[in-house]
């Protein structure tokens, strides 16, 4: 793991992970997943349902502790942490790399 440290005001320490010049001036960069046929960023698992659906993967629900998508006559599996917000940039590649041309992963700074 890379970054930088950044300890804030209020005693909170973060590890900022590939600061650029945008670090500089108190604002961080996080990942983003994105539709790239609609450049529409997803924002939740309702989403993101929703345009796994339109390209053939169905929620497979074997397992309670994570939502899982899977894609019929292939062996492909999409399992993702239950809650949203724990949603890493591996889960976002994982995405990328199973819907070749559908999706990115983007920077996103944050302030």
């Amino acid at each position: 793991m890379s970054g930088v440290w950044v300890f804030k005001q209020n005693g909170v320490v973060q590890l900022v992970e590939s600061p650029g010049s945008d670090f500089c001036q108190g604002s961080a960069r996080r990942k983003v997943l994105v539709h790239v046929p609609t450049n529409e960023v997803v924002t939740s698992y309702i989403v993101l349902e929703r345009i796994l659906s339109s390209y053939g993967w169905e929620r497979y629900y074997d397992d309670p502790d994570l939502l899982q998508f899977h894609k019929r006559a292939t062996v492909h599996l999409i399992s993702l942490p239950k809650d949203f917000k724990k949603l890493k940039p591996m889960h976002m590649y994982d995405i990328v790399v199973k819907n070749r041309n559908m999706f990115e992963v983007r920077d996103m700074v944050v302030s």
